[in-house]
C-alpha cells in the first residue's frame, strides 16, 4: 500500500494526515520538524503518554484542554501539583482521566527539573538521541528504533513513568528528531531542510 495520498492541492502527502482534518495543519506545520524548546519537548513527551492505549486523534482534540489543564506544560508548575490537583483533574471532561498517566505527568514533571540541573535543558539531553539519518530504516516502516529503546530505557532509569520504546519513538518523530514523512511527501523536503537549518541544544 502507498505510503502517500494526494490532496486536495494535488500535493502528495503521508497517508495518514488524510485520516480526519484536524490532522493536516499538524502534519504540514508540526510533525517532523525540529524542537528545542524544553515545554514543548515535555509536552510532547507527556501527550504521547496519554496517546498510549489511544488514537493520536483524541489526543490531538483534547490538546488546548490538556495545556489549559498543566499550565501549557511548565514542568516547573506541574511539579508543585498536589493530591488536590490529581483529584480535579480526574473530574475534567476534557481531558483523558486516567490516574496513572496523570500522576505520571507530575512525577515526569520533578523528573525534567532534576534534568534540567544535570543536563542544562531536556533538549540538550533528548537530541543526543538523534540517530544517524544514514541507519534510519524506510520512513514510517518500524515504531522503535534502537535510539527510541535507548531514551527509554535511560528515562525509566532516571524516574520517569509511561515512556516506552514506542512512545519515545514517536516522539522522536514528532519533535523533529527523525524525519518520518514519507518519500514523495511534500512535506519530507521541509523538513529536511528545518533540520538542516536546526541548531542542535547539544554543547
Amino acid at each position: 500500500m502507498s505510503t502517500t495520498t494526494k490532496g486536495v492541492d494535488g500535493k502528495l502527502r503521508c497517508r495518514w494526515c488524510d485520516a480526519t482534518p484536524e490532522f493536516l495543519p499538524y502534519h504540514d506545520t508540526e510533525w517532523g520538524f525540529p524542537v528545542s524548546d524544553d515545554h514543548r519537548l515535555f509536552e510532547k513527551i507527556c501527550l504521547e503518554s496519554f496517546q498510549s492505549g489511544l488514537s493520536w486523534r483524541t489526543i490531538l482534540a483534547k490538546r488546548e484542554n490538556f495545556r489549559a489543564a498543566f499550565h501549557h506544560f511548565d514542568f516547573d508548575k506541574v511539579a508543585r501539583f498536589t493530591q488536590r490537583d490529581v483529584t480535579r483533574l480526574l473530574k475534567d471532561e476534557g481531558i483523558v482521566r486516567h490516574r496513572g498517566k496523570i500522576e505520571a505527568t507530575i512525577n515526569n514533571a520533578k523528573r525534567a527539573q532534576e534534568m534540567v540541573k544535570q543536563e542544562g535543558s531536556l533538549a540538550a539531553y533528548i537530541w543526543r538521541y538523534e540517530p544517524d539519518p544514514k541507519k534510519l530504516a524506510e520512513p514510517q516502516t518500524v515504531s522503535t528504533s534502537a535510539e527510541s529503546i535507548a531514551l527509554s530505557k535511560d528515562l525509566k532509569k532516571r524516574g520517569w513513568k509511561f515512556v516506552g520504546p514506542t512512545t519515545a519513538y514517536a516522539f522522536m518523530q514528532a519533535m523533529g528528531l527523525v524525519n518520518d514523512h514519507a518519500e514523495g511527501c511534500v512535506i519530507r523536503s521541509k523538513v529536511e531542510h528545518a533540520r538542516k537549518k536546526f541548531t542542535s541544544p547539544i554543547d
